[in-house]
């Protein structure tokens, strides 16, 4: 995110980097609190000092912020399970991967899931959460591997093959701040898809369980949704991506009780045979670290 910025930064680059007045970064500077120089008279701003100063001066401002024990932003069936069975005494409030990192942002919880695809579609959530937190004491690890795509009535009745087949069915459509809504307007542009002819019929859900459940009721044709969620109403699936779902959470959170009991359990052969029988994950990767403050 800042590869782009010059190695010495001007005054004005400093206060739009920092997001203040430029009087203020002269304060900054007459109270020493900032790395400069004075090269040929004139005030410049070491790129990676800067960089490092702004990073040490978000780790100072959480160190001391207390947040409560919940689990934010999107659903996921193997960690909703996990939060109960672990004991680690976390809390949940899901409500899409956007609304779970605007409530990280406003510390309303310790951490949250998301899988929100990057803008050139390589990676997952890395993108999102250094727009939003760079240089913050965050850590963004990896929670699973999912496999998404069209959950369908058992049978298929309707001879669905793809997201081709989307126009003019019913389709259970997601909360504008989900990670699925923003992943599915993504493929829709891929394919040259106008999303009103998409989105117009169906039902507003909001969790993976919701979206099946509504394609087994008949409320809606079909859900871009999880195969373990099809599984789960023993409806038909068919696959269309892997994405990866990922937990934004803050540094000294990470080393707490709660969060530690949660990835102990999930690192247990009673996790690992319940993945499986869920369906649709892959856990090889649970744990790896994509992103830690920039």
């Amino acid at each position: 995110m800042h590869e782009d910025l010059p190695r010495y930064l001007t005054t004005r680059e400093l206060a739009d980097l920092i997001r203040v007045k430029e009087r203020k970064v002269y304060d900054l500077v007459a109270t020493g609190d900032v790395p400069h120089s004075r090269a040929t008279g004139k005030l410049l701003f070491p790129r990676d000092a800067v960089l490092a100063w702004i990073e040490r001066a978000g780790d100072a401002y959480e160190e001391d912020v207390d947040r409560p024990l919940v689990m934010l932003g999107s659903h996921d069936p193997l960690l909703e399970w996990a939060v109960r069975e672990s004991g680690c005494g976390l809390a949940s409030l899901f409500d899409g991967s956007l609304d779970g990192i605007d409530r990280f942002a406003r510390r309303e919880g310790i951490a949250a899931g998301m899988h929100v695809p990057d803008s050139e579609g390589a990676n997952w959530n890395v993108e999102e959460v250094a727009r939003n937190f760079s240089f913050k004491p965050v850590v963004l690890i990896e929670w699973a591997r999912r496999r998404r795509g069209l959950i369908l009535p058992a049978g298929n009745p309707l001879r669905v093959n793809g997201l081709l087949d989307l126009p003019g069915r019913r389709l259970a459509r997601r909360q504008a701040a989900a990670g699925t809504h923003v992943l599915l307007l993504r493929k829709l542009a891929e394919l040259g898809l106008d999303p009103s002819t998409v989105l117009g019929e169906g039902p507003v859900v909001r969790d993976e369980r919701e979206a099946a459940q509504a394609v087994f009721s008949g409320e809606a044709d079909m859900a871009f949704g999880l195969e373990t969620a099809a599984r789960q109403s023993k409806l038909e699936f068919v696959p269309v991506l892997e994405e990866r779902f990922d937990l934004l959470v803050g540094r000294r959170d990470y080393f707490e009780q709660a969060f530690q009991t949660l990835l102990r359990f999930a690192r247990s052969d009673a996790f690992a045979d319940k993945a499986a029988q869920l369906g649709g994950y892959d856990i090889t990767s649970l744990g790896s670290v994509h992103f830690n403050g920039h």
